[in-house]
């Protein structure tokens, strides 16, 4: 048998240097190595050999087996080179090199990331939380009663579990809230999701930046100078900003905010940007209720909530007359923004 075994090797260890392509050299790797192959045919003769010679047989299969495996892999790693080479043949290295186009940040993000640096500076910490919630984390917690427009199934994306999509990231400050004491300075950048009829001005799926400042005798001044020095900082100096009074659940007295500012290729006008207010006392109680202790009583704590659309700003600042751009992946839209 070791005979056989030696005349089998030496056999093709003569015939696979000739394969002249992959599909031939296939072709031997089943000839001598497959499961009707003529190394398995001679291994079927093992139950046939003594016991005394059985360790000998066995390693001279084992010797065969790798010697033709690696036969077989030398002559794959010569047809490889072969074709590389062929490959590379005409290419003058002296030709100058073809330019690769610079990648840029998406607007959204680069909005994003200056609005957070932004606040960051000023003292607020980066707060996150799930994007499917709870109906009381995204409705009840925060004062909006049951027969509120936000909370109809035509507004809001619900799943069969009763739990929905948050329509807003002021979810965060909730869970937030639950979670530390005051004084708490955070903000909630993330998706919020609505039923809103795709256009140029909404889209279905957003991104929301939420902030929340909560502590002893916090003030409504407060509020007023910390969002007019944020869009002075983001928009510059010159910035005019303007509070309209305005009703949100959660928030009482609560404002719309609106900045002049003058859009690209138009001319200066008030645009608006945000809607924020006082923390509505409601809401510090059902904090109080869910945490069981009152360390956000509203006699003991106060504070103001704020938030913006990202998408909104990013429209703003470049002058973008269409939300759908955002979202659409043109780049040749955004090859504008390098």
């Amino acid at each position: 048998m070791e005979s056989s075994l030696a005349a089998l090797l030496a056999t093709a260890l003569a015939e696979i240097p000739t394969a002249a392509d992959e599909a031939a050299l296939e072709e031997l790797r089943l000839k001598y190595l497959g499961k009707k192959g003529s190394l398995t045919a001679i291994s079927a003769g093992m139950r046939d050999v003594p016991p005394d010679r059985k360790a000998a047989v066995g390693a001279a299969l084992n010797e065969t087996r790798t010697g033709i495996t690696a036969a077989l892999d030398a002559r794959k790693a010569e047809q490889i080179a072969a074709k590389d080479a062929k490959e590379a043949e005409g290419i003058d290295l002296t030709l100058p090199g073809r330019p690769v186009a610079p990648g840029a940040l998406h607007p959204l993000t680069q909005v994003l990331d200056r609005a957070v640096g932004i606040l960051r500076r000023m003292g607020f910490a980066l707060a996150t939380g799930p994007e499917v919630e709870t109906e009381w984390h995204c409705f009840d917690a925060l004062n909006t009663p049951a027969d509120h427009p936000a909370r109809h199934e035509s507004d809001t994306f619900y799943f069969d579990s009763g739990h929905l999509l948050r329509t807003h990231t002021s979810s965060v400050q909730v869970r937030t809230m639950q979670t530390q004491t005051p004084p708490l300075r955070i903000i909630a950048p993330g998706s919020a999701f609505r039923r809103d009829e795709i256009d140029a001005t909404h889209l279905s799926a957003f991104t929301q930046l939420e902030g929340l400042y909560v502590a002893e005798n916090v003030s409504l001044g407060q509020l007023k100078g910390t969002l007019e020095a944020f869009f002075r900082a983001l928009f510059g100096d010159t910035t005019e900003v303007r509070f309209r009074p305005h009703f949100f659940p959660f928030t009482e007295p609560s404002y719309e905010v609106d900045v002049k500012l003058s859009p690209k290729g138009q001319a200066p006008r008030w645009v608006e940007i945000l809607g924020c207010g006082m923390v509505d006392p409601a809401v510090f109680q059902a904090i109080c209720d869910a945490r069981g202790d009152d360390v956000y009583h509203p006699d003991k704590v106060t504070g103001f909530a704020f938030g913006m659309g990202l998408e909104r700003l990013a429209m703003i600042q470049w002058g973008i007359p269409d939300i759908r751009h955002l979202i659409e992946n043109d780049v040749r839209f955004l090859g504008q923004f390098v």
